[in-house]
């Protein structure tokens, strides 16, 4: 696919978050740390939604994929801006910056189905409980994963078949630490007019009209409980206020950057940081602060590696 590319330029400079060395030394340090943090809080996450048997149910299934996700997504971009900045060398190649670009709406679109599943279990689980194990069972809970993957590789193919192939004679410097679409295009030797707009209408309407879907669902879940119950309402909220907490985490800063009409390059910025090494951390976090099942699970898996490291 590579091959077929005319383009002139071979690598892209990224300008990067700050000139300031000093700045710099504090970024590197808190990208390391961060990102340790998000692969090691993830992947226990995982981990422990596999190894015990009291998480074997279809929302603990959809969190442990949201996790996966989450650890992938901040590894797209996030061990890359470490390694520039340590290295001085803020370089990617051109067929670098493709596969970034690849993954990066790969997973986001793999993400962004996910939360519209996790949405449905949630309905089904407060609205239909009677009938949450039928509707909800482990067929279900495979075509909801192999869905999710499926649309987001088709989602990241359908961009990059219209991009790819763009002339490129220079410049090519990216202000920014990580390759996206946006960037890409702009440093093309041709009228991308078309191409800016078909993006803005892939990426940005299609996470415009997830987020409204999903908070209009939630919003319904609400209604129907209240009708219900009134009693059942702080109940049912406090169940969804963690997954509206993680759908405006996820889902602000895409509809900022694909949307907003007037962007500045600091904010910008600020919300690829958010997007990478904030919201990963956090959505882990969410769900399992909150949740007592998760938190005893984890204990457990926590005191049989601890047991079996102290067993000679």
């Amino acid at each position: 696919m590579y091959e077929t590319n005319d383009s002139e330029v071979s690598e892209f400079i990224f300008v990067g978050l700050s000139n300031s060395r000093p700045m710099q030394h504090f970024l590197l340090a808190f990208a390391t740390v961060f990102y340790v943090t998000i692969v090691l809080g993830n992947l226990f996450v995982v981990l422990t939604v596999i190894f015990d048997s009291h998480l074997h149910s279809p929302m603990y299934f959809l969190l442990a994929n949201l996790s996966f996700i989450d650890m992938s997504l901040s590894t797209v971009a996030v061990p890359k801006m470490i390694s520039n900045m340590s290295s001085g060398h803020k370089t990617i190649s051109f067929n670098g910056c493709v596969i970034q670009i690849f993954f990066l709406h790969s997973f986001g679109g793999v993400e962004m189905v996910l939360l519209i599943s996790m949405a449905l279990d949630r309905y089904v689980a407060i609205c239909k409980p009677l009938h949450y194990l039928t509707i909800m069972n482990p067929r279900m809970c495979a075509l909801l994963a192999a869905g999710a993957w499926m649309i987001g590789l088709i989602h990241s193919v359908a961009q990059l078949a219209f991009v790819v192939h763009l002339p490129f004679c220079g410049p090519n410097k990216i202000d920014s630490f990580y390759c996206d679409l946006p960037w890409f295009i702009k440093l093309a030797c041709a009228d991308t007019y078309g191409l800016e707009l078909m993006v803005t209408a892939n990426s940005g309407f299609i996470t415009m009209g997830t987020f409204i879907l999903l908070i209009a669902s939630y919003i319904y879940i609400l209604v129907t409980v209240r009708k219900r119950s009134s009693g059942d309402l702080s109940k049912a909220f406090s169940t969804l206020s963690a997954h509206i907490t993680v759908v405006l985490l996820f889902f602000g800063p895409c509809i900022f950057i694909y949307m907003w009409p007037f962007p500045t390059v600091p904010v910008d910025k600020f919300l690829a940081i958010l997007d990478f090494l904030i919201t990963p951390i956090l959505n882990p976090a969410i769900y399992t602060l909150r949740n007592k099942d998760m938190k005893m699970a984890m204990r457990r898996l926590s005191s049989q590696i601890l047991n079996s490291k102290m067993t000679p």
